[in-house]
């Protein structure tokens, strides 16, 4: 706790490098997890497939998916990105899936039956009974996706993972507990305000 409080300024640098991976491979996922979601709710058949391919990559452990990626991507941020994101991928299907399942058919027939295109029926009435469970989905791949991103100093990603590689490396058990406390802290914010906009959306 000392090295974290003596060195704000370091710290605050790889909390920014931390966030800049996790948001970026986070708008990429959701990018590719959406449409997948919602193709998956409407089409049954195509359930088995897409969980199939996405939960093969899930179970990969994070070093190894990495070590796969070096070769092709080469060191650094992108590589990190495109690991993260496919990480991402099952929980985010998953949920996007699920959330429009669970709307009412009577609700999207009443909005057919009002002259709405199906466009607009997914804009208008779909999305936005879909909302919460997917922002529930974002909270639970934000948290897991904080956790993950500190492997990638590994690959020379930047990030909180720094302090754990280099307190390991220096045998400095300080800057270990400092890395431990900076992404314990930030997984717990990002849990808490992404919680509150998911109460929002429910209301």
């Amino acid at each position: 706790m000392s090295w974290l409080l003596a060195h704000p300024f370091e710290v605050s640098e790889l909390v920014g490098q931390h966030l800049a991976i996790v948001g970026t491979a986070l708008a990429a996922a959701l990018a590719i997890a959406l449409p997948l979601g919602y193709w998956a709710a409407r089409r049954p058949a195509a359930t088995g497939p897409i969980y199939g391919i996405f939960g093969a990559i899930y179970t990969i452990p994070s070093l190894a998916l990495l070590a796969l990626l070096v070769p092709i991507l080469g060191l650094g941020f992108w590589t990190a990105v495109v690991a993260l994101a496919a990480y991402a991928q099952m929980i985010l299907i998953r949920n996007t899936a699920a959330a429009f399942q669970g709307i009412d058919p009577a609700q999207v027939e009443a909005a057919a039956g009002l002259g709405m295109t199906r466009a607009q029926q997914l804009w208008r009435v779909e999305l936005p009974l879909a909302l919460p469970v997917i922002v529930g989905g974002v909270r639970i791949a934000t948290v897991a996706l904080i956790a993950i991103a500190s492997v990638a100093a590994w690959i020379n990603a930047g990030g909180l993972g720094m302090l754990f590689f280099d307190g390991i490396h220096r045998n400095d058990v300080q800057k270990i507990v400092a890395g431990c406390i900076a992404s314990a802290a930030l997984a717990v914010i990002a849990d808490a305000l992404l919680r509150g906009i998911e109460r929002i959306v429910r209301s």
